[in-house]
């Protein structure tokens, strides 16, 4: 029998959250077809069926289910094991490692932590910039002590309340910026038209805000008419782009603050357009004490101060 692969109960973790196999492959970075492959080896090693395919979407049996619950162990442990190693560098305790998606790991997250430094103190940190379904699972695997995320109800991270704590840390508007012309107007306007479409500098298949945005354009007010010229994961390389005038990016406020203030972005939607404007949450996680050996003391001041704040 062949060896049974970490990777495995990683990708098999993925499906049962997301419930497709198409979707878990794009966030496991594989293709399709390797990514089924792989959950067959896993089923081949446990000799059961773990997965429902007569169902959609996709859903587990229930061995699925039972593996499911015992893979979440099997994880965490590993992570914890980990982590009781690291501790014997003795420097754990004073270091708050910080799982962050790319976007707010550029934008959000360094002024937020020199206002968290002014409020709460000196605090050591470890940064893990990744994408937004790594992120989560570095929490799920213990590799860190605290995620941040957006949230929107939309695109909810599955995270078991029971094993986890979420705190708010506030809230972030996205909205569609251009490079603003000399005359402060927009270079370009929205919502275009069939014979103008606006250029478009989009995120690419998979990214959280691109699912984001793509809800936004579905519930905007008029029909939006865009020209797909560019695509990036990452919401600083769309920036850029916008920043260069090459057309217009949906990008979260605190990414484009300094550059708003200084008048070389502007908003390119309307104020008769409604519908182009979505808010989303930012939270911070952690796994709760009881489920995880022995929080860092660092970090378990710090959540109870994020606790207070909120």
């Amino acid at each position: 029998m062949q060896a049974m692969e970490t990777k495995w109960l990683e990708d098999f973790v993925s499906l049962a959250e997301t419930r497709s196999f198409s979707r878990s492959a794009q966030l496991r970075h594989v293709t399709q077809p390797a990514f089924s492959r792989r959950i067959q080896a896993l089923e081949a090693w446990a000799g059961v069926d773990l997965v429902d395919r007569s169902a959609y979407p996709t859903r587990l049996t229930p061995a699925g289910q039972t593996l499911y619950a015992q893979a979440l162990e099997v994880l965490q442990g590993l992570q914890s094991a980990r982590a009781m190693l690291r501790a014997h560098t003795g420097t754990t305790h004073d270091v708050v490692s910080f799982a962050v998606p790319h976007t707010l790991a550029f934008t959000f997250f360094p002024a937020w932590v020199s206002q968290l430094r002014a409020r709460f103190g000196p605090l050591k940190s470890r940064l893990i910039a990744l994408n937004v379904h790594d992120a989560a699972m570095q929490l799920v695997e213990g590799g860190c002590d605290l995620l941040i995320a957006y949230h929107h109800p939309s695109q909810p991270l599955q995270l078991d309340p029971a094993r986890y704590d979420m705190v708010s840390l506030g809230h972030e508007t996205l909205q569609p910026y251009v490079r603003a012309l000399p005359d402060g107007a927009p270079a370009w306007t929205l919502p275009g038209s069939v014979a103008r479409p606006v250029p478009y500098l989009a995120y690419g298949s998979g990214a959280y805000l691109g699912r984001l945005t793509e809800l936004l354009l579905k519930q905007a007010g008029a029909a939006i008419h865009l020209d797909r010229v560019y695509e990036t994961d990452m919401a600083e390389g769309l920036k850029v782009m916008a920043l260069e005038g090459h057309g217009v990016a949906f990008l979260p406020h605190s990414a484009v603050r300094r550059e708003l203030e200084a008048g070389r972005l502007v908003c390119a939607a309307p104020p008769d357009l409604p519908g182009l404007s979505l808010q989303m949450e930012l939270r911070a996680y952690r796994q709760r004490p009881a489920e995880a050996e022995g929080p860092h003391h660092a970090a378990q001041a710090l959540w109870e101060f994020l606790g207070n704040a909120g």
